[in-house]
């Protein structure tokens, strides 16, 4: 209750009452999803990796202080893209670092596919983030093979399976590292019909294993641009009958809203266009990545 109460993401009850600010800090990624649609700047389109900005350390420092005025319920601090945290290491740290010394007591978290979790677990930890989300879309390197178009590590390019069995391989490692240093660890599991829908209640038991606090199970959004363009989406029906069979081994988010990469505000009620103007300085800029699976 202590790690979770203000924390609307792992709490039911915590989201109608605490709000969050998610700082876009990093814009590279290590892996290429096939339900990615890389974009820079839509202003309204509502999924995760989605931002209207790319902002330096300092000025999500200054962007934190803006919201943190304006906002008294603002509970949590995380970095969820537009790429993945880990894989722009230098600013997410900088970024911890500078709003931690702003704010002692905010929560920060941070979304991140896991590739280079083994890398800096216990770095996250000595930084005091005490929440972590992975995203684990299969534990089979040849399911894996369909999701995954390439993985990048050691200043190698993997593609396919390949690529996919190097990825699960960190995952698992990281989640370990993570949770044996008393981090509550969130896996998002984007739900795709035909390709991981039937092996998601296997993750679960995996996970479970693992030690991870709870699971997010999320429809597939079939972004326009994406190899997975034209797959069908997951009905609510659809999606509850999955989590309703994993509930029995893990315990189930219900509420998550797909957030953006820059989301402000409670779940239900993203105010980030308010602060779009107001933030001041941008970092570079340059392409994003509409990464689905980035939500905190």
């Amino acid at each position: 209750m202590e790690k979770t109460g203000r924390h609307p993401c792992y709490s039911y009850e915590a989201h109608h009452r605490y709000a969050r600010m998610h700082l876009p800090v990093a814009p590279q990624c290590n892996i290429s999803c096939n339900y990615c649609n890389r974009k820079f700047d839509c202003l309204h389109e509502s999924r995760p990796g989605v931002t209207s900005e790319i902002l330096t350390p300092d000025a999500a420092l200054k962007k934190f202080v803006l919201v943190r005025k304006k906002i008294e319920s603002l509970s949590v601090v995380g970095i969820a893209g537009p790429g993945d945290a880990l894989a722009n290491w230098e600013n997410t740290r900088h970024t911890i670092q500078l709003v931690r010394q702003a704010d002692p007591e905010i929560i920060f978290c941070l979304s991140t596919n896991g590739l280079m979790l083994p890398h800096h677990a216990l770095e996250l930890t000595g930084l005091g983030v005490k929440h972590v989300t992975v995203t684990v879309n299969c534990t089979d390197p040849v399911i894996g093979g369909k999701i995954y178009r390439h993985v990048h590590y050691s200043g190698h390019k993997y593609a396919g399976a390949a690529g996919a069995e190097i990825l699960i391989r960190q995952q698992m490692a990281g989640i370990k590292i993570l949770v044996g240093q008393g981090v509550l660890v969130k896996v998002n599991i984007v739900m795709i019909k035909g390709v991981n829908d039937l092996h998601i209640p296997e993750i679960a038991k995996e996970l479970k294993g693992l030690g991870v606090f709870i699971t997010n199970i999320m429809p597939l959004i079939p972004a326009r641009g994406s190899v997975f363009e034209n797959y069908p989406g997951t009905s609510p029906a659809e999606l509850n009958k999955m989590r309703s069979m994993c509930q029995v081994d893990l315990r189930q988010m219900y509420h998550c809203k797909q957030c953006r990469a820059d989301a402000i505000g409670l779940l239900g009620n993203d105010r980030s266009s308010e602060f779009r103007v107001e933030a001041g300085e941008k970092g570079a800029s340059g392409l994003g990545t509409g990464r689905q699976a980035r939500a905190v």
